[in-house]
């Protein structure tokens, strides 16, 4: 992870002028600008440039690229700010409902917009474009949207908090400005441990996606397309193995392929080579399920459930119908056959 253990260089204005700089506000920092300086640290073209933190309009002049500070938000000339008065830019906004976010950016969004898909790049090199485009979308709304929310005063819910949340990603950036008694307050100092923790942040993040939850999605996309070899209604899917994390994966291909709900049932081994047949729940309503397993069946199991089912090697069936299990695939196969017809 060398390309994120980069130090990052932050420099007060001096007459020798580097070859590239980034420029942001003194003083005070915020999670959104620690985190721009970070993403554009890991392109080639600002790899090597130095951060300075200043609030001198002359100074911030002579910067290459400057984020949170200014007043202007001018792409031509990398300016990305989002503090004026007049500026209302969403990710759905400044990209024509391409990406269908409402809230509004702050400087990491905005240079997310514009240099986040580039930053991909970097950091899955080895992926595919395809997965790069899922990633990008996926990691605004489920990582930087919150940062952009929380940096323009929009709280997450209108409703008031039952209790204090003081362990987000802003919260520790907070907390790393020096405090307001110390006799030397080093804001650069802090401003570079602040990059690295939120640039830490945005790397798990992003590995998280490519080791675990990519190669879930590519599995779960495999046995929906091949839903229809497993049963002719294309009510049941199979995977080759359990642990896969599934649900969401599916409700999303199923809302592209304009078949939601459709899926009743999935199959899957378990870790002792058992099969099971789960429900599936209906989105957003918790433990609900679209079409749980029969209700003579629940709480029956073994040869009594076997019995019941004349299908052979039966385990269990759950008290709430949402799964059962059998020795065999074709077992737990014949359970879900039979289910979709009760």
């Amino acid at each position: 992870k060398q390309w994120y253990q980069r130090r990052v260089r932050v420099q007060e204005h001096s007459s020798k002028r580097p070859c590239v700089r980034i420029g942001t506000h003194s003083g005070s920092f915020h999670c959104d600008e620690a985190l721009a300086c970070f993403m554009l640290k890991q392109l080639p073209e600002y790899k090597d440039a130095t951060i300075v933190r200043s609030r001198d309009a002359t100074v911030l002049s002579e910067c290459d690229i400057v984020v949170d500070v200014g007043g202007v938000y001018d792409p031509n000339s990398h300016r990305y700010d989002h503090h004026q008065r007049d500026f209302t830019g969403t990710m759905s906004s400044l990209t024509n409902g391409k990406m269908n976010f409402d809230t509004k950016l702050s400087s990491a969004g905005l240079v997310y917009l514009h240099f986040g898909r580039r930053v991909l790049d970097q950091l899955m090199a080895e992926s595919s474009e395809d997965h790069k485009d899922i990633v990008y979308k996926r990691l605004y709304e489920y990582f930087m949207e919150e940062i952009d929310a929380v940096d323009n005063g929009i709280n997450a819910t209108e409703e008031k908090p039952k209790y204090h949340v003081t362990t987000t990603l802003g919260g520790r950036v907070r907390d790393l400005n020096p405090a307001w008694n110390e006799d030397v307050q080093d804001f650069d100092g802090q401003f570079e441990k602040a990059t690295a923790l939120v640039g830490g942040e945005l790397v798990n993040r992003v590995e998280g996606m490519v080791k675990r939850w990519l190669p879930a999605l590519d599995i779960v996309r495999t046995a929906f397309n091949d839903r229809h070899e497993v049963h002719s209604s294309g009510e049941i899917i199979k995977f080759k193995q359990g642990g896969c994390p599934w649900k969401e994966h599916l409700y999303q291909l199923e809302a592209a392929a304009d078949c939601q709900g459709q899926v009743k049932y999935v199959l899957y081994s378990d870790s002792q080579g058992s099969w099971r047949v789960q429900a599936v729940g209906v989105q957003g309503e918790g433990f609900k399920s679209r079409k749980p397993l029969p209700e003579v069946w629940r709480g029956v199991r073994d040869e009594k459930l076997s019995d019941l089912t004349g299908i052979p090697e039966c385990i269990f069936v759950h008290a709430t119908g949402f799964i059962g299990g059998n020795k065999t695939e074709e077992g737990a196969l014949e359970m879900a056959r039979q289910a979709l017809q009760m």
